[in-house]
């Protein structure tokens, strides 16, 4: 961890990724993997466009797990040093496909959410936001206007909201140093960002426990560390 720490330091602009891994760590299921959220169902039929409007009771309910599960879970180690390492200058942004909204719970505060959040709900009527804790109360997916409810993320069907990508892009091109922590790397676009930083001239760094796509393309790659102990590693190079 010696090197990462001294590329830290080094970075002008040190921009993070973070996919289902980082996440994982705070108790989430993944979504793709053997256990994960998907095995065995049908994401079409429970997270799309398609559902929410032909199969609301189905959709509603799969995102009260989720909401619940969310709410029983807490930021780790890794996102706490991320905030800090971001408030002392160390990482300019972070660019996640994550919708646990943990990195903003643990005090970052640039941060592009790719997927949308699930720490908030709106109206499909009149665009009035909740808190996503409305969703686990009786009737929480109807409005006060009557409309429907649904949580803030991006579902299947959708595209990626305009502004997030735009922020995401513009740090991808411009970091010095890019580091991957949990992302298979094999959803695009999410996918494009290292390879746009890695052209650009980036220090590329990819911790992930399987293989990624863009492992050959990588500075440094890390497979047999949890993400929160390998970051806490890099913190004591960086405070010794």
């Amino acid at each position: 961890m010696e090197s990462l720490a001294k590329w830290l330091q080094q970075s002008p602009r040190t921009i993070v990724f973070t996919g289902a891994g980082m996440s994982t760590e705070s108790g989430l299921p993944d979504f793709r993997s053997q256990t994960g959220l998907w095995r065995g169902l049908d994401p079409q039929q429970l997270a799309s466009t398609k559902a929410m409007r032909e199969n609301r009771d189905e959709f509603a309910a799969f995102y009260r797990k989720r909401i619940e599960g969310l709410l029983a879970c807490q930021p780790h180690a890794g996102h706490e040093l991320l905030a800090k390492w971001e408030q002392r200058g160390l990482v300019e942004g972070i660019i996640t496909q994550n919708v646990d909204g943990f990195h903003q719970r643990a005090g970052s505060q640039a941060v592009a959410q790719l997927h949308g959040t699930l720490s908030t709900v709106s109206c499909i009527r009149c665009q009035e936001r909740y808190s996503s804790e409305r969703y686990l109360q009786e009737d929480g997916t109807r409005c006060a206007c009557g409309g429907f409810v649904r949580p803030d993320v991006v579902l299947f069907g959708e595209a990626l909201p305009p502004a997030q990508v735009e922020q995401a892009v513009e740090w991808a091109e411009s970091a010095s140093l890019f580091l991957v922590l949990g992302s298979s790397l094999t959803v695009s676009p999410a996918n494009w960002f290292p390879q746009r930083a890695k052209e650009s001239g980036a220090r590329l760094v990819i911790v992930n426990q399987e293989p990624t796509p863009l492992d050959d393309w990588a500075d440094f790659v890390v497979r047999d560390q949890k993400i929160g102990e390998l970051l806490s590693q890099t913190e004591q190079w960086l405070t010794s």
